[in-house]
Order: structure tokens, then sequence, then C-alpha cells
């Protein structure tokens, strides 16, 4: 039986640098057969076993080990359906969704990137368990306790090979500029919080208050409360709210975001297959439904964020500035599986509060703002300068 019913939203797999792995939407459920299969059933894959039985028999080269052939099967059954969202995900990569979106995990405190030459490359954070075992911006991974970092490794899997239970040790050997021999850190994980907001007052601005949410977690409304209560403090009579490239998350974290900003009535709408449309309301007690607000999008703002960015736009509550959202307005339900991995089920669809369907379609922004290479060559942020502009007027 299901053992938590929590709905979560988010676009697809992120890059799993630091705190941010594999991520999409779903709500969480532990799932128990209804009953044995049916002869009926059974029939079904009879042809799949035959196929299988001459592969075991007669292929040239190696077979993979199980579970492989019955995930892979899955996968296959999963494609028949031609909804990229109702997905199989292994085990390994279902623990990282897991950590993600509860906002911490056990790990070392470093980002991952990858340079031209595909090296794995890390920054530790400031006072990380990477840092005081002196791990420095810049080294390049090379092992992580007997296994060698290949460039055709995925980042994911990195990621797996660093995090691991908290109080443990692992050994990372690394390459340093200007040093000739590999560097050998040993290094005790420990609990890594991962911040899914930031604020801070503009320079250029500095009654403008600006919020950035990375990712809609367990934690974003705590941090989001912070948030608006230091930059009252600070004397922001603005705010800018930035979900670019925000892929989404948590359902009722959306919810909270947006009803810090609102006053009444609904968040979304859900339609669901053999069920009445469900409304989620704007929740009391909003720290910020006064302040003048815009909200910065583009195409990678999807799912989670764009519930916010909609809801937002439908009340006229603020000015969306940027380039179209990416357009993901479905709901998953993840069950967890009985040897951890997870089954993503698309099961409804989520409007705007004038119930424009998002899904395939994605929000226009009030302004359109380009943002050309040579703006991002020269570091500049036309989406934001627009906004400061617009925000002055007001």
């Amino acid at each position: 039986m299901p053992n938590r019913t929590t709905v979560i939203l988010a676009l697809v797999a992120a890059l799993a640098i630091f705190s941010l792995g594999s991520i999409v939407g779903y709500g969480s459920h532990w799932y128990l057969t209804r009953d044995n299969p049916t002869s009926a059933e059974i029939d079904q894959f009879s042809i799949y076993w035959q196929a299988w039985r001459i592969i075991e028999d007669q292929f040239y080269g190696t077979i993979p080990a199980d579970p492989a052939p019955a995930y892979a099967a899955l996968r296959g059954a999963l494609a028949s359906l031609n909804d990229p969202y109702t997905l199989f995900v292994a085990p390994e990569p279902r623990a990282l969704e897991k950590a993600d979106l509860q906002g911490e995990f056990g790990g070392i405190g470093a980002y991952i990137t990858r340079n031209a030459a595909g090296d794995v490359v890390l920054t530790p954070l400031v006072g990380s368990p990477a840092e005081q075992a002196g791990v420095q911006k810049g080294d390049v991974l090379i092992q992580v306790d007997q296994t060698p970092i290949s460039s055709t490794l995925q980042t994911s899997d990195v990621v797996l090979l660093i995090r691991g239970k908290v109080g443990s040790q692992v050994r990372l050997t690394l390459r340093r500029a200007g040093t000739a021999e590999p560097v050998v850190v040993s290094i005790t994980r420990q609990v890594i919080e991962t911040p899914s907001v930031e604020w801070h007052t503009l320079d250029q601005a500095p009654n403008i208050g600006y919020i950035r949410i990375h990712l809609f977690t367990e934690r974003t409304n705590q941090e989001l409360t912070r948030a608006i209560q230091e930059l009252r403090q600070a004397k922001a009579t603005s705010l800018i709210l930035d979900l670019r490239d925000d892929g989404g998350g948590l359902l009722d974290a959306a919810v909270d975001v947006a009803s810090q900003f609102l006053d009444k009535g609904a968040v979304l709408y859900e339609d669901r297959r053999n069920a009445p449309e469900k409304t989620y309301p704007v929740k009391p007690g909003g720290l910020a439904q006064d302040l003048p607000l815009t909200v910065l999008v583009n195409g990678g703002t999807a799912s989670a964020s764009e519930i916010v960015a909609g809801a937002l736009q439908d009340h006229q509550r603020a000015t969306l500035i940027g380039q179209h959202t990416y357009g993901k307005g479905s709901v998953q339900l993840v069950y967890d599986l009985s040897d951890q991995s997870s089954l993503h089920v698309t099961v409804a669809r989520w409007l705007t509060p004038d119930r424009r369907q998002i899904d395939s379609t994605g929000l226009t922004p009030d302004i359109e703002v380009a943002v050309s290479d040579a703006d991002k060559a020269a570091g500049k942020d036309p989406v934001l300068e627009r906004a400061v502009t617009q925000l002055q007027g007001q």
C-alpha cells in the first residue's frame, strides 16, 4: 500500500553535479500487485521467454546478468506508450532522486563538472568535508576507492560512487596541476545540505531583492520564507523571482511558493483520468503578497516552476519576462518496486488558474527578451536588466 502520497513534478534527468541528480516528476508509492499473474497474462509473455531462451542458447557474446534483461524488457514495453515521462528507474538513480528532493544526502560537499577533455573536475564548498580533507578547486578525479574514473563513465555514476552512508569513508585519487604524483585523500562522508534558494539585493538596484529557485524540494518554502524576511530587513521594496532553468520538483513546494505571493484563489487545477477536477488553493499567510514582482523564465523553466509562473501570471500578480517555457504539465506517480527501483507513471495533467494547458504548450512571457551568444560571452543578462527596468518603472 502507499507509504506517502506527496505528488511531485519535474522536467527530465538533470546533470548530476553536487546535489542535483536525475529528477523526474512524481508522487511516491509502494505498490503491491493485486494478485498473481493470470494465465492469460502469463501466455502474453510466452513469446518473450521463447525468444530469450534462443538468446541464451545461441548468442555469440556476453549475456548481461540479471536483472539487466528484465529492466531492458520493461523499458521497451514502456516505450510503446509513447509518453516520455512514464519510465522505469533503476535502484541507484532512484536513490539519487530521493536524496535530491529531500535536500540532503551523505557526501563530501563538492561540485562535479566535466571539462572539454571529459575529465571530472571537483570544486569543494567552503567548509565542506572535501575542503577540510585537502581537495582543491580544479582537482581532476581519477579514482574513487578502487574504481578508475573514465571519460565514458556517466556523471551520475560518479556521484553514486562518491555519495554513501554518513560516517563512512571514501578515498579519492586526484590529479592536481603542478603536482607530478597523484594526490590521495580520504574523506568521511557527512550530511550535505543542498540549498534550493539563493537571494540577495541587487548591486545596481539595492531596493530590489533577487530570489532564485534552483529546484523545488522539501526545504524550498522554508528557505524562501527566510529569503523574503531577510530581503525585507534589507529594505527591498520589490522582488525578482528567477525560475530560469528550474526543471521542477515537489508539487507541494510549488503551491507553497506561489502562496507566498498570492492572497486567494487557485494555484492550479489537476485533470485526472476518471476523476473529478482537483483544485489546489492558495495557502494563507504569504509573506510577499504586497511587493511588486517580476518572474524570469526561459526554455528550461518546467513543471513545478511553470505551475508557479502560470499561477502568478494568471492572477496578474507578476510580469513574466524572458523566453517561452518548456511545457511540461503532466503529473507522475512513482511506484517504488521491491528491488528499490521505481516506475514513474503519468496519471494526470495540470492546468493554470485560468485553466490553460501547459503540457506541450508552455507559457509565453508577458515581455519576451532574447539572450544572444554575444550577451553570454560578455557576461550580460538582458532578461535581468529588463526586469530591473520594469520594477523601477512601477
